[in-house]
């Protein structure tokens, strides 16, 4: 199966240079090019990709309000969003994840990691480091916006004791084979467990699920900005 892309960044030589890499690696193929949010919108409608790298600063519509679009249009479910960003603590990167996108990149990534990163979103999961995971905890998905709440503290109830802990492992930054280790189990059992915690909970990815463990009390941030 082809991966397709959508790339949206309002510089053309970026545009080119990411197209040529995803256009020469088997399996990958570029269907459009934005050079603005409301373009990146436009395209994803009509092409309906697999992934859409998406630049966050851009000149009219931006890339967190083309986000906010895409992931919140029913027709477009399938459809992931990574972020593309210079500064991994970015504010607008921690609206983006809470608008639906499913991790971001650094834009001087190299082209290994790209391609691995467009693989990991297409494939249903998350990019989050544990590194940028913690700042953006520490920053700004701990103190979540008035009505920004995706789901209610008691939908938790809905989640297994193992379920809980696993989500809340993740909301660590945790990977997998982490939190396997430390519980425990297979890597493959607690991929279960963190999709059927994504089901429940109607998460987009497991980047929405660290969102949701954070604004609904599952696991908090005391005063030292830690984790807890």
């Amino acid at each position: 199966m082809t991966t397709r892309v959508l790339l949206a960044d309002d510089q053309a030589l970026l545009r080119a240079t990411f197209s040529i890499l995803i256009d020469s690696t088997p399996g990958m193929t570029v269907v459009g090019e934005a050079a603005d949010g409301s373009e990146a919108v436009e395209l994803a409608r009509v092409h309906h990709p697999d992934v859409v790298l998406m630049d966050i600063r851009m000149p009219g519509t931006d890339g967190l309000t083309a986000t906010t679009s895409i992931c919140g249009d029913p027709g477009l479910s399938a459809t992931r969003v990574l972020i593309l960003t210079t500064f991994e603590n970015d504010e607008y990167v921690a609206l983006a994840l809470r608008a639906g996108a499913s991790g971001f990149l650094g834009k001087d990534v190299s082209a290994e990691v790209l391609l691995s990163g467009i693989r990991t979103v297409a494939a249903g999961e998350s990019l989050l480091s544990p590194t940028a995971t913690r700042a953006l905890i520490t920053r700004f998905l701990a103190t979540p916006e008035p009505d920004s709440q995706l789901v209610p503290p008691e939908r938790l109830n809905a989640l297994t004791t193992r379920e809980r802990e696993v989500m809340a492992l993740a909301a660590h930054g945790r990977s997998n084979t982490e939190i396997a280790e430390e519980l425990v189990v297979s890597p493959l059992t607690v991929r279960s467990h963190v999709q059927r915690a994504m089901a429940k909970l109607d998460a987009h990815d497991r980047a929405q699920l660290v969102v949701i463990a954070y604004q609904s009390g599952l696991v908090r941030t005391p005063p030292s900005g830690r984790p807890s």
